[in-house]
């Protein structure tokens, strides 16, 4: 009896230890499904396991699997230390119903299996537009709305054939705002008519789906102002404002052409007059770019004072007056000896002497004078050629004497 009685205290104590030691399966499961995006969430108390961390599953399988001996499940999460695992990436038909189950794992010990069942077509709300513009046409305003968008970025009217849309509008002034009645339409462009004219209007727009009752939250509040008819005399101060503008515009450009012009002209063609030694091909003003042709047709020019000028000037018409002199002399000595020679008899033996150009002579010395220069003598024929004061006689070369005797 002791035995058997230490036997069952025992198997009560381990089943008790064993039972302790159990995992809890996960709680509080949940859905956040939008359009087409789902994420499973659920909770669980780390208290059960102490500081060993612990893992989760997660798995599905469709509705009808159940049904069968063998259901075939799908692992969406494995081992993930989170308390959500994201169900997008499945690509799970809308219309379709899945069973949802996950367990939490510690080494080697597992929980049970929590399941949830879901159904995107009932549980999964519904966005709104993915984009609103607004568009004023005189007293009237269009606005153009876009489809939600699924995860795959396609229209969510594909999914849904009767989605459509609320528009909710109002006339915002600075002490408030009308509210006006809220518009359906199934399209994607709704018209706002009979609206004030010159009135700032805010547009916001919701997605709907009755079937299951989905209404999506509004999007941001849109504000755009109304046109309408323009007076005459706004159209006339628009027309002479334009007016002034494109003539003060012309005045600018005109201005600013002649005020380039006469500075291209005062750089290039000064007004100033050259003397008439610098001008070229009768032109009171001077060649400032000039080609290379005419560049060796050049002289240098040296320009030296009034006052050297005209003692030069005067140097050059004594030196020029001696030659003459000399000229006259040998003239008047040669006739003497011409004279006797023709006197002296018949010694003459049919020979016949020419003495040459002796006037040339005098010239030639005064020229070649050591003491001025050949480049200096040029210099004052210039000189001599562009003074008027001065006149110097031209100078007649000797013909020369015939020497006869008879």
């Amino acid at each position: 009896m002791f035995t058997v009685g230490h036997l069952g205290l025992l198997f009560v104590c381990l089943h008790c230890s064993t039972a302790d030691a159990a995992l809890h399966p996960p709680r509080d499961l949940d859905v956040i499904a939008l359009n087409t995006n789902y994420t499973l969430t659920w909770d669980w108390d780390q208290d059960h396991a102490g500081p060993d961390p612990v893992t989760f599953t997660v798995r599905f399988a469709g509705h009808h699997q159940l049904s069968r001996k063998k259901p075939r499940w799908t692992t969406a999460c494995a081992e993930t230390a989170g308390r959500s695992c994201d169900l997008t990436r499945l690509e799970l038909i809308y219309l379709g119903v899945y069973v949802l189950q996950v367990r939490a794992n510690l080494n080697t010990s597992h929980s049970d299996w929590a399941s949830k069942t879901f159904c995107p077509d009932k549980e999964a709300a519904i966005g709104p537009p993915s984009e609103v513009r607004l568009g004023a046409a005189g007293s009237t305003l269009d606005v153009f709305i876009s489809d939600p968008q699924s995860s795959s970025n396609s229209s969510m009217r594909e999914i849904i054939s009767d989605l459509y849309f609320q528009v909710r509008y109002w006339e915002q002034h600075a002490d408030g705002k009308v509210e006006k009645p809220p518009l359906t339409a199934k399209g994607n462009m709704v018209t706002l008519s009979d609206l004030t004219p010159w009135t700032l209007y805010c547009v916001e727009v919701q997605s709907r789906y009755d079937f299951y009752d989905k209404t999506s939250s509004f999007t941001q509040p849109l504000c755009i102002k109304t046109e309408g008819f323009i007076p005459w005399w706004m159209i006339f101060l628009y027309f002479l404002g334009s007016l002034l503008i494109c003539f003060l515009v012309v005045l600018i450009f005109i201005y600013g052409g002649h005020w380039c012009f006469q500075l291209c002209k005062t750089t290039l063609c000064p007004s100033e007059k050259l003397p008439l030694q610098f001008r070229q091909q009768d032109s009171d003003y001077p060649c400032l770019i000039v080609s290379e042709s005419e560049l060796d047709n050049c002289d240098p020019v040296i320009v030296c004072p009034e006052s050297a000028i005209q003692r030069n000037n005067v140097d050059l018409a004594v030196d020029s007056a001696a030659p003459l002199v000399d000229l006259e002399e040998d003239s008047s000595s040669g006739g003497g000896r011409h004279s006797r020679q023709n006197s002296s008899g018949s010694r003459d033996s049919g020979v016949y002497s020419a003495g040459g150009n002796s006037g040339a002579l005098p010239l030639g010395a005064a020229s070649s004078s050591p003491d001025v220069s050949r480049l200096h003598d040029s210099e004052r024929m210039k000189m001599l050629s562009m003074s008027s004061e001065v006149k110097v006689p031209p100078v007649i070369p000797d013909e020369g004497v015939v020497d006869m005797e008879v």
